[in-house]
C-alpha cells in the first residue's frame, strides 16, 4: 500500500514555521497562518491545488505571493 505524499510548508514570516502535512491539509494549513496575521485569501487553496496537481511552477509563484514553501517531505 502506498503512502500519501507528505509536504513539508513553511512560512517565510513570523519565524519560519515548518509543518509536514498531506496535500490536502496545506490550504488549511497556509489559512490559519495568514489568519495569525489578520489576513485571508483565496489562494491558499489554489495553492493545494496546484500542489495536488503536480503543477509546481504555479505552486512556487504562488508560495511566492504566500510568502510560503512547498517542498515533497517524502
Amino acid at each position: 500500500m502506498q503512502r500519501p505524499t507528505i509536504y513539508r510548508v513553511s512560512q517565510r514570516l513570523r519565524g519560519g514555521l515548518t509543518v509536514e502535512v498531506p496535500a490536502h491539509a496545506i490550504a488549511a494549513t497556509v489559512a490559519a497562518w495568514l489568519a495569525e496575521l489578520g489576513a485571508d485569501s483565496p489562494l491558499a487553496d489554489d495553492l493545494e491545488k496546484a500542489v495536488h496537481a503536480g503543477d509546481w511552477p504555479a505552486a512556487r509563484a504562488l508560495g511566492e505571493y504566500l510568502s510560503v514553501d512547498v517542498t515533497v517531505a517524502n
